[in-house]
């Protein structure tokens, strides 16, 4: 790799992350679970293209980042779907707890 392509892509990461955090910041509260749910899919597209990437590596440099890449993408989707799963869990209705039933018969005493 030349260092124009190391200046180019590391240059077009830094304005992916920079765009991908000022689209994130600005989308309401009510929009946030089903983005989870997509960007969950798309974690999950870049966890297989990681494991192709891993399984097809000649060199060792290409080894370590498709392992790299793999651990990242996986760490992605788990803390993807807990993050999702209690997100939902709070539109859930939450059961009201039941009186407890009392010894007597109804009668009064």
């Amino acid at each position: 790799m030349t260092n124009d392509v190391i200046i180019t892509s590391l240059f077009v990461f830094a304005l992916a992350a920079f765009l991908g955090f000022e689209l994130i910041r600005r989308v309401p509260k009510l929009l946030h679970t089903p983005l989870m749910a997509l960007t969950n899919a798309l974690s999950a597209i870049a966890l297989v293209g990681s494991i192709v990437i891993l399984g097809q590596s000649e060199t060792t440099y290409a080894t370590v980042l498709g392992f790299i890449a793999v651990v990242a993408s996986t760490i992605n989707v788990v803390g993807g779907f807990l993050i999702t799963d209690r997100m939902l869990k709070m539109f859930r209705p939450r059961e009201r707890p039941r009186p407890a039933a009392s010894d007597d018969d109804g009668a009064p005493s």
